[in-house]
């Protein structure tokens, strides 16, 4: 790709160039058969009307638009058909471009524009060297100024340090004094010759005779044909010794490598697009801001309940079973009415010799009755057990102590409260070794049973624990259990246990083969799975909801992006014409919109939690706010922003930068 040494390569040489476009069904020549050479170190000025094609020829030589036909050869070498990348990449390490309009970041101050073209070039020390540029062009007390804070005249030399920023080995200058005072237009017009004559090629299109007489050699351009060449003063050379020809390397077709300087430009340029349109930014982030906060407290919510219902199953007790007496069937037919099996205390010793894999056996039977302690009374359930009650089913008095084997076999007058009879019958009054009457037969109260909370049928607080023969003989009157629980050893052997334990009973039933069982055994583990399902379920939909919000806070980002890319599609196309090449320019605007969804998800998960608290104080709630749900909704905010980002991205990205440039 190299051109040999030399000085008989001149810098740019066009043969037969050519430049057309299709109108209205019909072909417009702007550039006819342009052929023409410029050597290094000119200052050239091309000159024409307007519909001339001067401007064209000055895009096709900056690369920032290609020839319909025709030979571009820049160092000896042909660059007519780069790519986009490849053009950009040129660009920025070769041409530089001084606009009529300036072309300047408003939001950004003089030192941020200068230093615009060297983040796309790699260049190191880009700050330093802005502040040389422009104390260059004697700018040095308005470096930190926007471009609204500085005059036309400041504004141009601004885009002149810009310009110089990489060290160009040609300057592009389009109307470079068009929007200026006189004054300010000869100082410009003495900064290009200062610049010409310090090596640098200038070639400035003009329309103003008296502008184009600051030039060494004079183009003429007429309906797009050159129609006059001249050099000032009949110099047949330019005005520096070229030296040995300047080489185009490969390299300096490859685009640098990506930064971290390049990300943090990113990111600050998506900041203050976003701040400088409030209320746009903060209704697109509204849609990422319901989503986010729906998913956190949803997922909360979930997990509350998930616990509770863990809560709730723990207090029952773990790896347990319960046998409950059935009506016998017969070939798929139930047993009338009256005619429920019977489970007896028998029934207990012998399933707890049935399996090595069984730790506790417990009975139960229960009723309701009357209590009264002194002027107060409350009807209640009354439970009668055997002492494995309290390890079986976590009910270890917190005040006070259970009752013991001994007091079981002698049916002794004694009972524990649940806390809801306790609030009930005394208040904050101690309960323990008072007197209460049950069914008129006093009880010494032994113990306070912990509290194990409302299930959605009955308060599991609201009972009396007594021992079960006392419940049976003294209070309920009953010869029969209302059922049997198993304590399991570990969860594997429940299974095991269950088959144990239905060949015991049908045994003892004396059921023939072809008879159904007349009793019924419940896994606790299939009820938590039963209620953990239903939760699950419960998170679905509550996620499907979030989902869908965050669906449509996506649309509303992509939306705004695309009004952001035709906002500033002037803006793309400077930094295009700069340098930048296609994957800048989509890793900038997807970072505005990952930006504009990131804050949308931070906010929204900070709503979420503070939703998610005031339910579980206010509404009394189980709601748990987990890290693992809070980094969840960030990804998913953040993944919003840019799979919504990119469409628009990489439509700003596929910009022409001359069509950009001319976009009103």
């Amino acid at each position: 790709m190299a051109a040999d040494g030399g000085n008989d390569v001149p810098l740019i040489e066009l043969k037969d160039l050519r430049k057309s476009y299709w109108l209205g069904g019909g072909e417009l020549r702007v550039l006819k058969d342009i052929s023409l050479t410029i050597e290094e170190g000119e200052f050239v000025a091309i000159i024409g009307p307007s519909g001339s094609g001067k401007s064209t020829l000055m895009q096709i030589l900056g690369l920032l638009d290609r020839p319909t036909q025709g030979t571009f050869l820049l160092m000896g070498n042909d660059v007519s058909h780069l790519t986009d990348d490849q053009g950009a990449a040129l660009r920025s390490r070769t041409i530089g471009f001084i606009f009529q309009m300036f072309n300047l970041l408003s939001r950004t101050s003089a030192m941020d524009n200068v230093e615009l073209p060297m983040i796309y070039s790699g260049a190191e020390h880009r700050e330093q060297r802005a502040r040389d540029v422009l104390t260059s062009v004697g700018l040095q007390d308005r470096m930190d100024h926007k471009p609204n804070q500085l005059s036309g005249g400041q504004q141009q030399r601004v885009a002149i340090a810009r310009a110089l920023a990489n060290k160009p080995k040609i300057l592009f200058a389009d109307e470079p004094t068009g929007n200026l005072a006189s004054d300010q237009a000869e100082d410009i017009l003495q900064q290009l010759g200062r610049l010409n004559a310090t090596g640098i090629t200038v070639i400035m299109v003009t329309h103003d005779p008296d502008i184009a007489a600051h030039a060494r050699r004079v183009i003429h351009l007429k309906d797009g044909n050159i129609v006059d060449d001249k050099r000032k003063d009949g110099a047949a050379a330019p005005l520096i010794s070229s030296g040995p020809a300047v080489v185009l390397q490969p390299s300096a077709l490859i685009p640098p490598s990506f930064r971290l300087l390049e990300l943090k430009e990113y990111a600050d340029s998506a900041m203050r697009a976003i701040s400088s349109n409030k209320v746009r930014s903060a209704l697109s982030m509204l849609g990422i801001l319901i989503g986010v906060a729906a998913v956190i407290a949803m997922l909360a919510i979930g997990r509350g309940a998930q616990k509770a219902v863990e809560a709730r199953l723990s207090s029952l007790g773990s790896n347990l079973l319960m046998v409950i007496p059935t009506s016998g069937a017969m070939g798929g037919v139930r047993a009338s009415a009256g005619t429920v099996s019977r489970l007896t205390l028998d029934d207990i010793k012998a399933i707890g010799r049935c399996s090595t894999n069984i730790s506790h056996v417990d009975g139960n039977v229960s009723g309701s009755a009357q209590v009264v302690y002194n002027d107060k009374n409350t009807n209640t359930t009354i439970t009668g057990a055997l002492p494995p009650y309290e390890t079986m089913r976590n009910s270890t008095p917190y005040y006070g102590r259970f009752f013991s084997d001994g007091e079981n076999l002698n049916q002794s007058r004694v009972a524990l409260l649940g806390p809801t009879v306790i609030t009930n019958l005394f208040g904050k009054q101690n309960p323990v070794d008072k007197i209460i009457k049950i069914d008129h037969i006093g009880f010494r109260v032994i113990g306070v049973l912990p509290m194990k909370g409302a299930t959605g049928f009955r308060d599991q607080d609201d009972m009396i624990l007594l021992p079960l023969a006392t419940a049976m003989n003294r209070v309920l009157g009953k010869k029969y259990l209302n059922n049997i629980y198993v304590e399991c050893a570990t969860p594997e052997s429940i299974p095991g246990v269950m088959n144990d334990i239905t060949t015991l009973m049908r045994k003892r039933h004396r059921l023939p083969a072809w008879k159904d069982d007349d009793f019924d055994i419940r896994n606790m583990a299939d009820i938590q799975a039963a209620l953990q399902g239903t939760t699950q379920t419960f998170s679905i939909l509550l996620g499907i909801v979030a989902a869908i919000s965050l669906l449509v806070g996506g649309i509303g980002i992509m939306n705004i992006m695309l009004v952001s890319v035709s906002e500033r599609t002037r803006e793309i196309g400077l930094r295009k014409a700069v340098g930048a090449a296609r994957r800048a320019i989509l890793t900038q605007f997807l970072m505005e919109a990952a930006v504009l969804s990131t804050l949308g998800g931070v906010i929204g998960i900070v709503l979420g939690m503070a939703i998610s608290f005031s339910m579980a104080y206010f509404a009394h709630w189980a709601a748990e706010v987990t890290p693992q749900s809070v980094l969840l909704a960030f990804l998913f905010s953040a993944g919003v922003g840019i799979i919504f980002g990119f469409w628009p991205a990489r439509k700003a990205s596929l910009l022409s930068p001359i069509e950009a440039l001319r976009y009103e």
